[in-house]
């Protein structure tokens, strides 16, 4: 059953791949369809999951991502109640979305390369509530990034939106700035980046250690970055520039 997990986030990138290298060949709502099933399969294999799920939390390792001296990062899943909800969240919403999309973009020019961004963007959302450690949470999580500032720039003749876009993409990078030094912090405070070995070595700290808050700070701008938080909130009313499956999308990620 664990093996499953790892089909919950291929079957969107195998839809981004299939979709954006054959997106001439596809004619009409075809990749909106396409789009819109491969999420559903995202959606139906955490259905399973969830209804096989006996309680215990366990990690699934996909390959061993980066081995240099003592840091060692797999790319690996976590699959607990938390997972599970947040994969329900997002295949059930985003396929949701997909489908209202086919008839909202109908007759638009750009229509696959459309479906193919909000394939990868639900891609990297999984990344983003799967990942085991910090660094593939990361790697979702700038990946989400990168498609909300291709989504809300789609319509790039549109100077007003390319603005949209890449103010929506350098406020965010500064939140995520705050992350990735949260994260660095977290390693050589703890020697590791994985969930459970830091929720463990964090337990053994005394409270108000200016380390812990530094960490906790630092993950926290990268949260208001991310979520629209004062003081980096000003690109979300500007991410309505993009088509309106877009923003629903990025308000629900």
């Amino acid at each position: 059953m664990m093996q499953l997990i790892g089909l919950i986030p291929a079957f969107p990138l195998i839809g981004f791949l299939v979709i954006s290298f054959g997106q001439k060949r596809l004619s009409g709502n075809s990749s909106g369809i396409l789009a819109s099933l491969t999420v559903l399969a995202s959606f139906f294999c955490s259905l399973f999951l969830l209804f096989n799920f006996n309680g215990e939390a366990q990690t699934v390792q996909i390959f061993n991502w980066i081995q240099s001296g003592n840091l060692s990062i797999p790319f690996s899943f976590l699959v607990d109640q938390l997972s599970l909800l947040m994969l329900l969240i997002v295949t059930g919403v985003g396929s949701l979305i997909h489908i209202y999309s086919i008839g909202y973009m109908k007759g638009d020019e750009g229509l696959a390369r459309f479906f193919s961004y909000l394939n990868l963007f639900i891609f990297f959302m999984l990344l983003l509530v799967l990942g085991s450690n910090y660094v593939v949470l990361f790697a979702g999580w700038e990946g989400v990034g990168l498609c909300s500032y291709l989504l809300i720039g789609f319509w790039f003749k549109n100077q007003e939106f390319n603005k949209a876009a890449n103010k929506a993409f350098i406020m965010n990078r500064i939140g995520d700035l705050g992350f990735l030094l949260g994260i660095i912090l977290m390693f050589v405070t703890f020697g590791s980046v994985s969930f459970d070995k830091v929720f463990d070595a964090a337990k053994l700290v005394t409270d108000n250690q200016p380390v812990i808050i530094a960490i906790t700070m630092l993950l926290f701008i990268g949260a208001m970055g991310k979520s629209a938080q004062i003081p980096l909130y000003t690109w979300l009313p500007d991410a309505m520039a993009g088509p309106t499956p877009v923003s629903a999308l990025i308000h629900a990620a």
